[in-house]
């Protein structure tokens, strides 16, 4: 046995878990990317439905016909301005009994045009009427097509993401597996790899849920649910953890693993009383309760 270490043999240490934690965010970068690309992609791939050339020409005299009222009203109404303006002009003429033959004039050609302008409006009323039914028919054709497409749309992108997650962990859990099998050093990537697809997981999980309720209508409940779970979720990672590295820290500083107080070389902690030497459970020599490995035999 030489005293060199070989790097394997050596803990995880906090550069190599800063180093994994920036590989996640790159991770995020691409993933995030590729969770948009896809419904890009999709939309151009599956295109909504256009009108056929017998629902566009429908489609189209209803537009025609709608322009054409318009029109129509705007003369109408511009007709029956004149024929106030004139009427009013000829009738102060001959009030005034002044010379009233060409103000009468006027006044006749006023009342032609908006006879003609009611006539327009009337025929092009008809026609919109006329060209309304098959319109809405083709509009619905079209509006149903379009909707099936849209539906195809958010299904393949949606197992295209869900592909694209699953294939995340499943690359994660086998990186992770393989890496520990083999003892490497480059074990926290794996691990980085885990949590990036849990993340992309988790964020097709909130974009698809709430697709079918709104998180805002319980208002302060949920806000109240989602902080509780959360917090109890906190803490039972925080009791993970303490509980694998508080009592190692603990002992690599002279203390009590339970309570922290000074440990003088005692059996017994002074101040909690419980036992900080045991034997071991494999070669049963004293060895230090809360430390990773048995001095004496190196068992975990």
């Amino acid at each position: 046995m030489t005293a060199s270490v070989d790097i394997e043999e050596l803990q995880t240490t906090k550069s190599e878990k800063l180093l994994a934690f920036v590989f996640v965010v790159f991770l995020l970068i691409g993933g995030v990317w590729s969770y948009q690309e896809i419904d890009d992609r999709v939309r151009e791939t599956i295109e909504l439905a256009e009108p056929t050339a017998a629902e566009r020409a429908a489609i189209d005299r209803e537009s025609a016909a709608q322009q054409r009222l318009f029109a129509a009203s705007s003369g109408q109404d511009e007709a029956r301005r004149d024929i106030e303006f004139r009427r009013e002009e000829f009738r102060a003429a001959l009030d005034a009994d002044r010379p009233s033959g060409a103000l009468e004039r006027d006044y006749r050609a006023a009342q032609e045009r908006l006879a003609g302008a009611q006539a327009e409006h009337a025929a092009a009323t008809r026609a919109l009427a006329a060209a309304r039914p098959a319109a809405e028919a083709a509009q619905k054709r079209v509006s149903a097509r379009i909707e099936e497409r849209r539906d195809r749309q958010e299904l393949v992108t949606f197992l295209l993401r869900l592909a694209l997650v699953i294939a995340s962990l499943l690359a994660g859990y086998l990186a992770l597996a393989r890496l520990r099998n083999r003892g490497s050093r480059y074990l926290p990537l794996g691990g980085a790899v885990v949590v990036f697809g849990t993340i992309l997981a988790f964020a097709l999980a909130v974009d698809y849920l709430t697709d079918y309720f709104n998180p805002l209508d319980s208002g302060l409940l949920l806000l109240s649910l989602m902080g509780l779970l959360t917090t109890v979720a906190a803490f039972w990672v925080l009791q993970r953890y303490l509980a694998r590295r508080l009592p190692h820290r603990r002992v690599r500083r002279g203390q009590c693993p339970f309570c922290a107080f000074p440990v003088q070389g005692n059996p017994r902690c002074e101040g909690c009383g419980r036992e900080v030497i045991a034997p071991c459970t494999r070669c049963e020599r004293p060895r230090r309760v809360g430390t990773s490995h048995c001095a004496h035999c190196g068992a975990a």
